[in-house]
Parts: structure tokens; sequence; C-alpha cells
């Protein structure tokens, strides 16, 4: 590995450190997960639909609480309508169509829900499992960095206008609607020759687009799936995703603050799942390199792996990275902890070591425990000089072994308990775990 000279680096690091907030991983002095979250969805019961929504919609048009609604086969949202659905409104994808809900470009969902009064999407069968149906989808124009700066969705829609399927352009302001107090549940639908649907599929999703207080959960494919676009996260959790947790890619400029992500070794997905995978691209020749490159700026994240054995998982080949960082992608993680992965962090064997790079990668204040390594190059024999530099004064992370209950550090004011202190039920009870999850 070539020596690292990054002095200026170096000291400007250390410079903000002093003056950095102190608190890792999810944070607030309200437990912002009460009320709205499920960890247990396979338990619940809902009304049987009064309602289909099928093919396209493309007038205004408000979903009611007091009726369910049953998704049969691809929904779109065309023609600039905007769906607007009330707090406390079931949205059941069918299982035998594999219902998902589109929003074309141009066209928005306004999807607010409460803290008491969530708006669900799940399965409509009793046996609720990972992929029982599609998933949801958002399109804009905002850039991405694909030749053209326009795609379509390439997951098999026969849709009555390309247009309701395309994403892109470059309006960075554009918005698609707002999601917040939203649950996504057992989506994911597996296709013969697309691979996966995501539960949230985000593509060229402008900055004025709000999505807070999001859960997914069991999904067959990733949780959050970012396609270009400027995209805010805020107060998102994924839990027990076959996939990726949070997917970023196509030169997406993305902020993701205050995450959870609560991942099993015994139902993900063997070739490649993790809590972020940040690419700018999947083949290099369709990438518009003139545009930007993935930029991730994560705050505040939480990211464990929950396993019977751990050590056992590991060696067996079970448990993978946290995060894998592609090629000519920047990241900045700040405030996170990192629990129970092989190793927390892994750069793409193509990225070279050195200033250029270490320089798109920061991670600063943060607390890694359980991991059987830290910061790793794919495929490297030796990572000493990456742990050795990442685990330096200037970056203040903390390389730890010890229990999942100590990986959430209290706020350094005492006069307000802070809530992480009061989740160590979900991160470290099998009782909020399914009967049946290691079978599924």
């Amino acid at each position: 590995m070539k020596k690292i000279t990054l002095t200026s680096l170096f000291f400007l690091l250390v410079f903000g450190n002093l003056f950095a907030q102190q608190e890792k991983g999810i944070t607030g002095y309200n437990n912002w997960l009460d009320t709205w979250t499920d960890f247990q969805p396979n338990k619940a019961d809902y009304e049987e639909p009064t309602q289909i929504l099928s093919g396209n919609i493309s007038e205004d048009i408000t979903l009611n609480k007091r009726d369910t609604y049953l998704l049969l086969g691809d929904v779109f949202v065309t023609d600039s309508t905007t769906l607007t659905i009330e707090p406390g409104t079931v949205i059941l994808g069918d299982y035998k169509t594999k219902g998902a809900l589109i929003i074309a470009s141009g066209s928005k969902i306004i999807a607010e829900g409460k803290p008491t009064d969530p708006i669900i999407f799940t399965s409509n069968r009793s046996d609720k499992k990972p992929g029982d149906w599609g998933g949801l989808f958002l399109l804009g124009n905002a850039p991405i960095n694909i030749f053209g700066n326009v795609a379509s969705l390439n997951y098999g829609f026969k849709p009555s206008s390309t247009e309701n399927i395309s994403y892109g352009g470059d309006n960075t302001e554009s918005n698609s609607g707002k999601l917040n107090y939203l649950r996504i549940e057992y989506a994911g639908k597996k296709t013969k020759d697309f691979g996966n649907f995501s539960g949230l599929t985000l593509a060229g999703v402008g900055k004025k687009t709000a999505i807070s207080n999001i859960m997914i959960s069991y999904s067959e494919g990733n949780s959050f799936n970012v396609l270009g676009g400027e995209v805010n996260l805020t107060k998102t959790v994924s839990y027990r995703s076959n996939k990726n947790d949070y997917n970023f890619n196509y030169g997406t400029q993305s902020t993701i603050e205050n995450a959870l992500a609560i991942r099993s070794p015994y139902i993900s997905s063997p070739d490649g799942s993790r809590c972020i995978s940040a690419s700018s691209y999947d083949i290099i020749e369709n990438a518009d390199t003139t545009k930007k490159e993935t930029f991730v700026n994560a705050e505040n994240l939480t990211l464990v792996n929950i396993s019977n054995d751990l050590k056992s998982d590991i060696q067996v080949g079970l448990v993978q990275e946290a995060i894998l960082i592609g090629p000519d992608v920047s990241l900045n993680l700040n405030r996170s902890v990192i629990s129970g992965f092989k190793p927390a962090i892994i750069l793409d064997e193509n990225i070279d070591i050195n200033n250029e790079s270490l320089e798109k990668v920061k991670i600063t204040n943060s607390y890694f425990n359980n991991c059987k390594g830290n910061i790793f190059k794919k495929y490297a024999t030796n990572n000493d000089d990456l742990e050795s530099w990442y685990g330096s004064r200037a970056f203040d992370n903390v390389y730890s072994k010890g229990p999942d209950k100590e990986t959430f550090i209290d706020s350094d004011n005492s006069r307000t308990p802070d809530f992480r202190l009061r989740i160590n039920k979900i991160i470290a009870s099998n009782d909020y775990f399914d009967d049946d999850d290691e079978e599924e």
C-alpha cells in the first residue's frame, strides 16, 4: 500500500472532531420507533379488501382509511396525477399477480401517516412471506449518470406507455411527493429475468421529495433502492432484508441520517447482501463520466447483525460485510455503529488505496463492534494500513469487541434519557423475531 501523506486532511479531521457530537448510532431523546413500527408483522391481521386498484390511475384519487385496498398486478399512477393516502390506510399487495405500485415521473404520492396511525403496505396472504408482492416505486426527473440522462425500470413491466417507467432528467428539485410514517412488508417479488423488486425504489427522485419514518420489513429484494436523483432519507428502518438494506447507484446524491438496519445471517442472500451497497454504475461502459458519481452522506446509522452464534456463523460464511463501497463512489460515514459483520466495511478490489481514493471515503467518530475486521479492501491479503489509518485519532473511530447492549452510547445530556438504551430488546432479544424466520 502506498504511504498515506494526507497531512492537511489529518489535521482538519482532528480539529473537526474536537467539536463533533458524541452520540453514535440512531439518536433522539424521544423514541421515534414507538407506536408506528412493527417487528412482528406476520402476527398482524387485516380486513378483507373492499376496493381494488388495478391498471392506470390517471385522475387524482384519495385512498381512505375506512377501506382496505388490493393492489392487483402492476398499478401505474400517470398523467401528473396525485395519489393521496389517508393515515391508517392498509394496502394489500396481491400474491397471485404480485401487485406493485408505480408512481410515474411527473405524478405524486402523498402518503402521510401518523405515529399512532401509520400507512401499511403488506401481503394479502395470511401466512406472509418475503417476496409475496412487488413493491412501491417512485420515479422522478432528477439527474442520473446514465448516457442520455434517462433510463427505464427494467423489471419486465408492461405499461401502456414507456413514459410510465422512465426516470431521470435535469430537475434536481423534482418532487415525487411525500412518504411519512409508512411500513412496507413482505415485498420483493422475484422475477426470472430481472431479479427481485425492492421494497421501495426511488429512481431519479429529486430533493423536494420527502422520505421519513419508513420501515421496510422482510423484503426479498433490497429494502431501499436509490437510483440516481438527490434523495434525503430520515428516520428509516430496514428489518431482515434478504438483499441490501440500502442500495445506492447511478450517481445519486443521497443523505441518510438516523437510520437503523437489522440483519439476520439466516435469511440473507448468499450472493451479496449488505446494510449499505454504494455503486456508481453496474457496467462502467454505460456510465456517463461527465456526470456526478454516487455520493452518500451517512449520519447516525446503526447497522447490526443478529446471530445466535456469531463466531460460528462467520466461520461457515453466513456473515458478510456491512458496507460495500464501489469504484468512483464517495461516502461520508459519521457517528455510526456497526456490529457483528465480516468485516464492517469493504472497499471494492478495483479501488486503488491512495490519497485520492481515501479522500472520497471518510469514516469518522464511529463505533465498530464485534466485527472480524473493520475496514478492508476486497481480496487484499493485508489490510493493516487501512485499519491503522481509519483507527487513528484523527478519525476518532473505536474498534471494540463486546455484547450489542454496549453498542448504544449514552448522550452527554444526562437530564434526558437516550432512547437508544431502551431499544436493546429489539437489537438483542429473539422475542422480537418470528418463530419461522430461520426457515424462510
